[in-house]
């Protein structure tokens, strides 16, 4: 079997759940006729592959989870949202006359961001934008995206890049996930498996899949409060708070130190 090409896996994913939902551009048909699910496709690389529907990148606040509303609670001041996808967070913020910013390395999603009303949007990574002149109040890291630190390699690497771009007092606002209480034996064997081979235990190396296209492997993190805190050792931020009410979800607030 051929390797997929490498491609903007997320943004042609987005716009074609955003065509299903409105209508609206061309749309993925089953049947001819009928408009097709559109599928977010996540390969681990143990083997095992997982499937969601990615229409819940488009939802609206009445569709959110309760933790979404606390962590916009939370946001003050320029905010950077940063993994902004469809806009689903930057979106509200704007409609609340707050200045928000959205930024992405998805040219797809930055699209659709665009079409959805978003004003202000970045085509870039986090990295390359630190040098930018721009300065945040608040860096929104939502939907997971703890997850973008990547490793505790890439950890003090990223969060330099946000205090290169926060004003004094900034703050992350960034949901995580603790991996830790499944029995699901296939987890937590992989847990074991990365530890063996020197890597937290929740640290994910994944790829996504949408129709032809393939994103590059990359890592995505899920760790511990315990490990969050122990990774911003030696940076600019410091752990404030933790909102653990839906465990195992949580949402951490990182201050930025004198």
């Amino acid at each position: 079997m051929e390797e997929p090409p490498i491609g903007d896996v997320f943004g042609e994913m987005i716009r074609d759940a955003y065509a299903v939902r409105t209508g609206v551009g061309p749309r993925p048909l089953a049947g001819g006729r009928v408009p097709r699910p559109v599928i977010e496709v996540i390969e681990r690389d143990d083997g095992l592959i997982n499937g969601a529907p990615a229409d819940h990148y488009l939802d609206e606040p009445r569709q959110w989870e309760e933790q979404d509303h606390r962590a916009l609670r939370l946001c003050r001041g320029h905010v950077l949202d940063i993994g902004v996808g469809a806009g689903r967070t930057a979106v509200e913020l704007q409609r609340r006359g707050m200045a928000v910013t959205g930024l992405d390395t998805s040219a797809g999603a930055i699209a659709v961001a665009r079409e959805r009303g978003l004003r202000d949007t970045v085509l870039n990574t986090v990295d390359a934008y630190a040098s930018a002149s721009a300065r945040y109040d608040t860096f929104l890291l939502l939907g997971n995206n703890l997850g973008l630190i990547e490793n505790a390699e890439r950890a003090p690497v990223f969060l330099a890049a946000l205090a290169r771009l926060a004003n004094p007092g900034a703050r992350i606002i960034a949901q995580g996930t603790d991996p830790y209480g499944t029995t699901d034996p296939v987890h937590v064997g992989y847990h074991q498996r990365n530890r063996e081979k020197g890597r937290l235990g929740g640290q994910l190396r994944l790829r996504l899949r949408y129709r032809r296209l393939a994103t590059a492997w990359f890592d995505y993190l899920n760790c511990s409060v315990a490990e969050l805190d122990a990774l911003l050792a030696g940076t600019r931020w410091r752990l404030a708070t933790i909102d653990d009410a839906d465990r195992p979800y949580y949402l951490a607030v990182m201050e930025l130190r004198e």
